[in-house]
């Protein structure tokens, strides 16, 4: 069996969650009248503070329909140049909204308020009008680095200075409340929108959330069916979220000490290269000593562990819940044994 650290994403329904999913109540979400979507959507407005949420198929099209609701075609947003709205989501901003991104080299994909200020355009006509700002918390390339409340609060007053918009791309922001004890209302406040994923931690099989003011989700439900986005009968899919939501929020703390215990036993192992201080929640980025990544991890899924290669010299790991401290044990074994047979050749 192979042991799977690629992503949160891989995880599986649970026994639980398939029997919510089995016997929940649907009706037409299009219309606005499926239940189970309206409770999942009403809940996540509650926890993030906000007076509404729509449900998403993807984060990808959570953060998208957010862009496009804030932006108009020839506008320009500001975020890290490694945040997932950039990085990982095919183009969509300049595809779908004819907006460009004006890139900041953050320190883990955070920045300030100076760093802001310096990005922003000036107001001549030569230039794209600046209306955005993104901000991705936990920040995935920035190895599931949490943005302080202090840089959060230091940037939205640039922003606001300038009357921009603020978007929290906030897939793993469960992951940052857990891990510092502050609710994710008291994050979300500081943004016009938040976009939170149900199908990474948390576990479900499908689907994100956009929130905002009602104002804002009237306009996002326009862009969400234009973009493909207007499911029926959702409330199957909901369920799983609704459930996930409910019930598997506390536990990400678990998969925080895995991430926790596998970053240490990579600390030990000859020929890897990890810092500690940078394993915030559950994901671990560590480093190739003499090694390329790619070489390393066909070798480490010949021996039954797969991982993603963030860069030449770069792995990414990423403990969820459907791996054990067992099972975290066992892949510290394989990359262990792994080495030692690479370095002994």
């Amino acid at each position: 069996m192979i042991l799977d650290l690629r992503s949160d994403t891989v995880t599986k329904p649970t026994p639980a969650m398939r029997e919510a999913m089995a016997s929940a109540e649907v009706g037409d979400n299009v219309f606005g009248e499926d239940p189970t979507v309206r409770a999942l959507e009403e809940l996540t407005a509650e926890i993030l503070g906000k007076e509404a949420a729509l449900y998403m198929p993807s984060g990808t099209m959570s953060n998208q329909v957010a862009v496009r609701c804030h932006t108009e075609h020839g506008d320009e947003m500001i975020l890290d140049h490694e945040t997932h709205t950039h990085y990982y989501e095919v183009g969509a901003p300049a595809a779908l909204s004819g907006v460009s991104c004006r890139l900041i080299q953050g320190r883990r994909g955070i920045f300030t308020g100076v760093d802001l200020e310096n990005a922003i355009r000036p107001g001549n006509f030569h230039y794209p009008v600046t209306r955005l700002v993104v901000i991705e918390n936990t920040h995935n390339r920035g190895g599931g680095s949490i943005w302080p409340l202090e840089c959060i609060t230091d940037v939205e007053k640039t922003a606001r200075l300038h009357t921009l918009k603020m978007h929290l791309d906030g897939a793993r922001l469960w992951n940052a409340s857990v891990a510092t004890g502050i609710p994710e209302r008291k994050y979300a406040e500081y943004f016009d929108s938040v976009s939170v994923c149900f199908s990474k931690g948390l576990g479900a099989p499908v689907g994100s959330a956009l929130a905002g003011n009602r104002a804002f989700i009237e306009r996002a439900i326009r862009f969400r069916k234009q973009f493909g986005g207007g499911m029926r009968q959702a409330g199957i899919i909901a369920a799983g979220a609704l459930y996930a939501l409910k019930y598997h929020r506390e536990r990400l703390v678990e998969d925080h000490e895995k991430a926790r215990r596998l970053a240490e036993g990579i600390a030990s192992i000859p020929g890897l290269e990890i810092d500690l201080s940078t394993v915030e929640t559950n994901i671990v980025i560590f480093h190739t000593v003499s090694r390329s990544a790619s070489e390393l991890v066909r070798k480490f899924l010949a021996e039954g562990l797969t991982m993603n290669v963030l860069a030449a010299d770069a792995i990414r790991a990423v403990t969820h819940l459907d791996v054990s401290c067992a099972d975290i044990d066992r892949a510290v074994e394989i990359m262990r044994g792994v080495m030692g047979e690479m370095e002994a050749g």
